[in-house]
This record gives C-alpha cells, structure tokens and sequence, in this order.
C-alpha cells in the first residue's frame, strides 16, 4: 500500500504546479485567464557612468515607472556561468594549430580560464521585465463581465482564439510601451518568443538537467 502512494507522489509533475496553462504566439496564458509578456533587458553600468549621467538616468527612470499605467515585475536570475563548452573547443583550436607561438599562446590561455575559475564562480545574470493584462484592468468591459470571464472554466484549460487575439491586443501595446521607455533609458530590450519563453521556464526548473539536455526546438514538440 505504501508503495502505490509513493507511485502516485512521483507522477506528479512541476507542470501541474505552475500557474502556467499555456504558452503560445510569444505569450503566456495564465490558468485564470490573464496574460503575460516577458522581455529580455539588457544592462547598463550604472557605477561607470559620471555623476551628471548618473542623475540623468535615475530621472528617466523615474518618468518611466510613472508614465506606466499597469503593474510590471522586474526579475534578475543568476546562473553559474557553464563554459566546458568554450573550454572544449579551445582545446580542439590548440591541437589543431599549427603556429608553435599560437599553439603556445591557447595553452596559456586555458591555462588563464581555468585557475580563474579556480579562485570562484563566475555568475551569469540575466534581466526580464514581466508585462502583464488582466480582463480586469479592461475599462471598456463593466465590472461583472470581467469577473465571469475570470472565472469561466473554459479559461483554465484552453482560451478561445478570439478572446486571445482580443487581450493580446492589449498586451502588445503594453509591452511596446514598456520597450519604448526602456529604450529612453539607453537600454535594449527584446520580447521573448514562444521557443525561448519554452526554454525559459524549462532551464529554471530543470537547472541540472537542462545543463545536459538542451531542449528540442518548439516545432517538433509533441503534446498529448
């Protein structure tokens, strides 16, 4: 008997804890119903800029946060930078040289990489800006139709195409919003598209696995 409960604790999996009901047309489909964008942001270094450049930056900031009209989350994740591949190919370069001097000089340079690595972990931080919509936030819609929309059953499993297209509308201009007053920031940004939102979510929580197996492109997926 216990082990038929063990059995059932294994099957389920972190997909069925997600919030996530779906991901397609570079969007996530929430099991509520509501939207969401991610953005890839670029960074800046703040502590190299001048002190004018400095206050110039924190005043477009500002202006940013306050001309939007939604939420938006900010996330940083860090990532323990892997570079066995890089490593792997600077040696295939050093027995392939020719060049004694250059042969010499790619040892050297290994040799560099890997007492660097040696002295700590080398961090790989990467930047995301969440743009979300809620039928909620909707002014053109009254109060009780929003909140059936909300709770349809039909919105947690699988959303209508129209009713898609209709919020995705929205969400759209939001993130066009969001990059534009990035980009007076000096900072470049990039919506996320349906193969890299798919390895977003699969390299955060499968870190150790996804080190060793990378994930198919979309196209070929198949879902039952």
């Amino acid at each position: 008997m216990p082990n038929k409960l063990n059995a059932n604790k294994i099957t389920s999996s972190t997909q069925q804890c997600l919030d996530i009901a779906e991901i397609r047309d570079d969007t996530i489909i929430m099991r509520d119903g509501t939207l969401r964008a991610v953005i890839m942001v670029s960074s800046i270094n703040f502590a190299l800029k001048s002190e004018d450049e400095q206050d110039a930056i924190i005043m477009s900031y500002v202006s940013f946060l306050n001309n939007l009209d939604f939420s938006l989350q900010i996330v940083i994740q860090s990532r323990e930078l892997n570079i066995d591949n890089y490593i792997g190919t600077l040696r295939q370069k050093e027995k392939e040289q020719t060049n004694e001097l250059l042969k010499m000089q790619t040892t050297e340079y290994i040799q560099y990489i890997n007492e660097l690595i040696s002295l700590g972990k080398i961090m790989n931080k990467k930047f995301y800006a969440i743009v979300p919509y809620s039928p909620m936030s909707d002014k053109q819609k009254g109060f009780f139709s929003k909140l059936l929309e909300l709770f349809k059953p039909v919105s947690l499993i699988k959303m209508k195409e129209e009713k898609f297209l209709q919020r995705r509308v929205e969400l759209t201009r939001r993130t066009d919003n969001t990059i534009g007053g990035l980009a007076s920031l000096g900072i470049n940004s990039a919506v996320l598209d349906t193969q890299s939102l798919i390895e977003l979510f699969y390299n955060t929580y499968n870190p150790e696995t996804s080190a060793n197996q990378k994930l198919v492109d979309v196209s070929q997926l198949k879902i039952e």
